[in-house]
């Protein structure tokens, strides 16, 4: 066994009881859309919905325990905790990490939480490996979150068409140093602040709070806020920029696209998904399209590793590249080296 390494020991996922079909967001579109495209185009089956008691944090708790058992390790031998959920949550300006730390009982634990939108959880995998590489104290680390920011979603907006996929859910991942098994390996991100405001909820903050006579909108008001802009650079720059991250996540850590043997990858449209899985030459059985789950925002790749792993489509030696991209706009990709080694 190679000692100074990071492992993957446990993975969870929470889903709410309540979802919501195809047919149904294709309603709310109040005609825009067709159920036919929501499946076909969108690449949308049905998404998970939130009850009142599926709080974010309170979702981030229950994968939590749920990785934890996957891992077969007590709560008490948590050093860290990293919290990946969403900003829209039970409570604003509570740390979501502290809740998590208390719901589930790890007390020997400090936390954090970490935002970088839908990029966070590769975000988290970097950060809890340098962490715990860089020092001696820390041997495991949690990382968990929730997510519900479809609530925000007016789907008679047709300028929000991409965020009508968004789902809601927990996702946890137990990290644990020299494990043996399942080895986080090199990331790599690309940032771009020219596009930090053209997206994200518009109403409910210092620049525009909520009023009486706003509120029914606030409610609903996670939109584009400058959509040509936004398009306009997405088209010039997000494909090359995601390559760029894939081969130099791949690069640092001494492999190439040939070894990738799969694909975790976000939600997104269909076309999208087939020409990124036709790109890096796998096969569709090489990915987890999430059309039954839609997009639980950073959540998706703990999501498509965990049920590639359950079907028994990872194997020892796998090279799985982890892939991702969060409005503001940033682009971002990790490698695991599957099983033992």
């Amino acid at each position: 066994m190679n000692d100074n390494h990071v492992g993957i020991a446990g993975l969870g996922v929470y889903l709410p009881e309540q979802t919501r079909s195809a047919g149904e967001i294709a309603a709310a579109t109040e005609g825009n859309w067709t159920e036919e495209n929501i499946v076909k185009k969108l690449g949308i089956r049905r998404v998970y919905v939130p009850s009142q008691a599926d709080g974010t944090q309170e979702m981030g708790a229950r994968a939590a325990e749920e990785a934890l058992k996957d891992a077969g390790i007590k709560a008490e031998e948590v050093d860290v905790i990293i919290d990946i959920g969403e900003e829209w949550k039970e409570y604003p300006l509570t740390t979501s990490a502290l809740y998590v730390q208390g719901a589930i009982g790890a007390h020997n634990a400090w936390g954090v939480d970490l935002q970088n939108r839908c990029a966070t959880s590769l975000t988290a995998f970097k950060m809890a490996k340098d962490m715990m590489l860089a020092d001696p104290d820390i041997e495991t680390v949690l990382i968990s979150g929730g997510y519900r920011n479809g609530d925000f979603i007016d789907y008679a907006d047709p300028a929000v068409s991409m965020m009508y996929n968004l789902s809601a859910g927990g996702g946890a991942a137990v990290l644990r140093k020299n494990l043996g098994k399942n080895r986080v390996l090199a990331s790599h991100f690309i940032g771009d602040g020219t596009l930090a405001r053209t997206a994200g909820v518009e109403i409910g903050g210092t620049k525009r709070p909520v009023t009486a006579s706003n509120a029914e909108e606030a409610a609903k008001s996670l939109r584009l806020m400058e959509p040509e802009k936004m398009k306009a650079r997405l088209n010039e720059v997000s494909v090359p920029n995601w390559f760029h991250c894939i081969d130099r996540s791949l690069e640092k850590s001494g492999k190439s696209r040939e070894d990738i043997d799969y694909l975790a990858i976000l939600h997104i449209k269909r076309s999208a998904h087939e020409g990124m899985v036709s790109e890096l030459g796998l096969d569709p059985e090489d990915t987890t399209y999430l059309e039954d789950y839609g997009h639980m925002g950073q959540l998706d790749q703990i999501l498509s590793l965990k049920l590639a792993r359950d079907d028994g489509r990872l194997h020892d030696g796998d090279t799985v590249s982890l892939i991702a991209a969060g409005i503001g706009y940033v682009w971002g990709a990790s490698v695991v080296e599957w099983g033992r080694f």
